[in-house]
């Protein structure tokens, strides 16, 4: 069974230094999203991110999302981040924006499409202990907790716990539904919308009004 620890509990630096060891050490980890409970590995590690996509049982080549601390750490693995795309992620980092862009050439990672995609979707989350994880750790790939295709996991039971091959669960309770991140692409063309979902096209068009729609 994989221990769990609750974030309600005890002393926040030991947490995340817990977390941390496991993420060094090439394990994955279960942690709490905003709406959701969601698997972590080192995304510089093809065989955590291998075995992340595994306990999904997701198809070959689903590329995992990136979770990073700031602006600034996306800035060092993207390609290049568009003016109005910054201007975006300033307004709504931390939060529910999810931005697709353009990972650097010098990048070795393989977030599960083996590096074809010549894409990647990146985020800044609100969440108190990730902050402070991705400040220690870097950029972390991350993945639901559900099956890939199922609604995502809004607490954490027992018989989750025993089929669960990680490292650590971290226990926030049961966690509130809400919107999906809203997703925006932006390259060398310009900055889409791709889904409209927390953030409306509204909202976003005020800070960059060159956004366009699918």
């Amino acid at each position: 069974m994989a221990p769990r620890v609750d974030l309600k509990k005890g002393e926040m630096k030991k947490h995340v230094t817990r977390a941390l060891k496991a993420i060094r050490d090439g394990y994955i980890i279960v942690v709490p999203l905003e709406h959701g409970y969601v698997y972590l590995a080192d995304a510089f590690s093809p065989m955590a991110v291998r075995a992340m996509h595994v306990l999904r049982k997701d198809e070959t080549g689903v590329a995992s999302q990136v979770l990073a601390y700031s602006l600034d750490a996306v800035k060092g693995i993207a390609r290049a981040v568009p003016p109005e795309t910054q201007k975006l992620c300033t307004e709504f980092w931390p939060g529910m924006l999810s931005v697709t862009l353009k990972p650097s050439r010098s990048l070795a990672w393989d977030l599960g499409d083996n590096k074809e995609l010549d894409r990647f979707n990146v985020r800044v989350p609100k969440s108190r202990f990730l902050r402070a994880l991705l400040k220690e750790s870097g950029p972390l790939a991350v993945a639901s907790a559900s099956m890939s295709g199922a609604e995502p996991m809004l607490t954490i039971n027992r018989t989750t716990l025993k089929d669960w091959d990680v490292a650590v669960v971290f226990d926030n309770g049961a966690l509130k539904s809400g919107q999906r991140t809203t997703i925006v692409e932006a390259d060398e063309t310009g900055i889409r919308l791709v889904r409209e979902g927390a953030i409306s096209l509204a909202e976003m068009t005020k800070v960059a009004p060159n956004l366009s729609a699918l």
